[in-house]
This record gives C-alpha cells, sequence and structure tokens, in this order.
C-alpha cells in the first residue's frame, strides 16, 4: 500500500510539472505569435492571442492547435484612400495547421468580429461629411447618419451599411431630400454621400459576410476557410 501512494504522489508531482512546463510553453507560443502577427501586419499595437485547449504541447508536436483565440485594437488604416482604422478585432480560429518550423500557420475555418466607431468612419468619408447613428427605418433596421452640406445647402440622410467585394463596406443614402432630386442633382450629392470603404489588415482569407449599425458604431462580420494566420 505504502509503495502505491509513493507512486501516486510521484505521478501527481510529475503531473503538475508537465502542466507547469506546459503553461510555460504555450505562454511562450502566445507571446512569439503576437509578435509575429504584429510585425507582419504593421500593427501599432501587440495583439492578444490565447491558444486554447490542454495540453499544448501535445497539439504542437501533431502540428495542429484545436482553438486561437485572437484580439487586437487600434487598428491602423492601410496606405490607400479608402481605408478605415479599425477599433477592435476578435477572431476564432480552428483547426491550425503549422508548418515549415511554425513559421506557416494556416486555419481550416475562422470566424471574426471588426468594431468601427462612427468616428474613424467620419475619417474615412468624403470631407464635410459626418458619419453618427440614424436610429432604425420602418422595417426595424438599424441606419447610418450622413449630414454634411452641398452647394451650401445643409444635407442630412439616412444610410444602409453593407458589404462589399468581401473586403469592404458601403454606404448608401435610402433616399435623398427633394430639394435636391428636384433640380436633378441626385447624381452629383450621391458622389459626396455614398461612399465605399476598405477594412485592412485582416488575415488572408477572412471575408466579409455581414455589418450592422449599433449605436456606438458599426459591428462586421467575417467568415473564412483555410485562413492564413503566418507565412
Amino acid at each position: 500500500m505504502r509503495v502505491a501512494r509513493i507512486v501516486l504522489i510521484v505521478v501527481v508531482i510529475l503531473g503538475g510539472l508537465f502542466v507547469a512546463a506546459d503553461r510555460v510553453a504555450v505562454n511562450l507560443a502566445e507571446n512569439k505569435a503576437a509578435d509575429h502577427a504584429q510585425s507582419s501586419e504593421g500593427l501599432s499595437h501587440k495583439p492578444k492571442v490565447s491558444i486554447e485547449g490542454f495540453p499544448f504541447l501535445t497539439q504542437a508536436a501533431t502540428g495542429k492547435l484545436h482553438d486561437v483565440k485572437i484580439t487586437a485594437h487600434d487598428i491602423a488604416a492601410g496606405d490607400g484612400g479608402e481605408s478605415v482604422r479599425i477599433d477592435s478585432f476578435r477572431a476564432d480560429l480552428h483547426g491550425v495547421k503549422l508548418s515549415n518550423s511554425f513559421s506557416r500557420a494556416v486555419a481550416d475555418n475562422a470566424s471574426g468580429t471588426a468594431f468601427i466607431t462612427y468616428a474613424d468612419l467620419t475619417k474615412a468619408a468624403p470631407a464635410g461629411i459626418t458619419v453618427s447613428y440614424g436610429g432604425t427605418d420602418p422595417s426595424g433596421r438599424a441606419m447610418v447618419k450622413l449630414a454634411g452640406t452641398f452647394l451650401s445647402a445643409k444635407l442630412s440622410v439616412l444610410s444602409q451599411v453593407t458589404v462589399h467585394n468581401a473586403d469592404s463596406i458601403t454606404l448608401h443614402a435610402q433616399g435623398l431630400p427633394k430639394a435636391f432630386t428636384a433640380l436633378g442633382l441626385e447624381s452629383q450629392v450621391r458622389k459626396q454621400i455614398d461612399f465605399t470603404t476598405q477594412l485592412t489588415h485582416l488575415p488572408a482569407g477572412i471575408a466579409l459576410s455581414d455589418v450592422s449599425a449599433t449605436p456606438d458604431g458599426i459591428s462586421v462580420s467575417a467568415t473564412g476557410k483555410h485562413v492564413v494566420l503566418a507565412n
């Protein structure tokens, strides 16, 4: 009986040491992954990477991580004039395959959400246009309000926000005031009030799938398969 107790104690101690080693390893891996993501994507702030599941060492040995969560904030806009700053981005990655000495990582599938404030949408909008929450239309759909001036006259419209080409969002006015349309100025007004802006620094393979307006900003959903995280 005493031998059995000794064996049990040894197993428990070894198990504890394995857990400690595993946690150290996963913390190092998460930190390295975050550093690589920051440098490769040119992010101004280091993202948070969380590798789920236990044990991590076993997952690493097989070259495939079950689940990885990424959270990033203050993602700077790209070089293009049509890009926009992303306030926050969260992604859930499943089946992350590691290769090339862990320098390449591809997820079987992924989903995520990007949040953009109205202040940042205003910066991406045409000059003189302010973007804010517009409440809901008669059907209950949340709208975005765009306000500015055109030919020295005040202009305020409610716009729908939709996904465009899987990597951009478009704001399109539901309708224009009769004061402008009656003069045949709809085309000119829409050139100023309607616009499309691109989201940059998203992982390769991620495609925008939906967008909705909230009182504080817009929430953009994204999904993807065979998402390249590092290459």
